[in-house]
C-alpha cells in the first residue's frame, strides 16, 4: 500500500516538475533573448549617434594628411629665408603644430590607424630632415627641389596612411 501511493505521487509529482523544467527553460530562454535584443538596440543606437563623430575624425585627420603631404606643403609654404636650416625648421614646425591640433582625434579612431597617420607625419619629418643633411642643398630652394625629386621617385607617406583611413572608413558600414 505505501509503494501504491508513492507511484501515484511520483505520477502526479514528475509531470508537474517536468512542466515546471520546460516553462523555466523557455521564460530564461526568453530572458536571454530580451537582454540581447536590448543590448543589440543600445548598441545600434551608440553606434548612430557616434558614427557622425567619428566620421568626422577621420575626416579631420584625411585633412591633416593632406596638408602634410609634402608636395602640397611645399607648395603652400614658402622659404621664409634662405638659410635651409631656418625652412627645414618652419616646415616640420608646421607639420608638428597640425598634429598637436588634431591630438584629440584619436580617440575616435582605431590604434592601428592612429599609428599609421603618426608614422606618417615622422616619416615625413624624416624626408625633410634627410633632404637638408644632403650635400647637394645648399639653399631653402634647392631644399624644396631635392624633397620633390624624392617624392618622384617614391610616394608620400601620407598616401599610405590616406589609403588606410579610407579602407577603415569603408568598414564602418559594415
Amino acid at each position: 500500500m505505501d509503494f501504491t501511493r508513492i507511484i501515484e505521487l511520483a505520477s502526479y509529482t514528475l509531470p508537474a516538475i517536468v512542466t515546471g523544467f520546460v516553462a523555466y527553460s523557455f521564460f530564461e530562454l526568453h530572458i536571454k533573448n530580451n537582454d540581447k535584443k536590448r543590448a543589440f538596440l543600445l548598441n545600434k543606437q551608440a553606434h548612430k549617434e557616434s558614427l557622425p563623430i567619428r566620421l568626422q575624425a577621420y575626416e579631420r585627420m584625411t585633412l591633416f594628411l593632406e596638408r602634410i603631404n609634402l608636395t602640397k606643403l611645399l607648395i603652400r609654404i614658402s622659404p621664409i629665408s634662405q638659410n635651409k636650416h631656418d625652412y627645414e625648421n618652419y616646415l616640420i614646425d608646421q607639420i608638428e603644430h597640425e598634429f598637436e591640433h588634431n591630438l584629440t582625434q584619436q580617440i575616435y579612431m582605431s590604434e592601428e590607424c592612429w599609428t599609421i597617420i603618426s608614422t606618417a607625419k615622422n616619416a615625413t619629418i624624416q624626408m625633410i630632415r634627410k633632404a637638408a643633411m644632403s650635400d647637394k642643398v645648399e639653399d631653402a630652394d634647392k631644399l624644396r627641389e631635392v624633397i620633390l625629386n624624392d617624392l618622384l621617385e617614391k610616394q608620400s607617406p601620407s598616401n599610405a596612411a590616406l589609403g588606410f583611413i579610407k579602407n577603415e572608413v569603408a568598414e564602418l558600414w559594415y
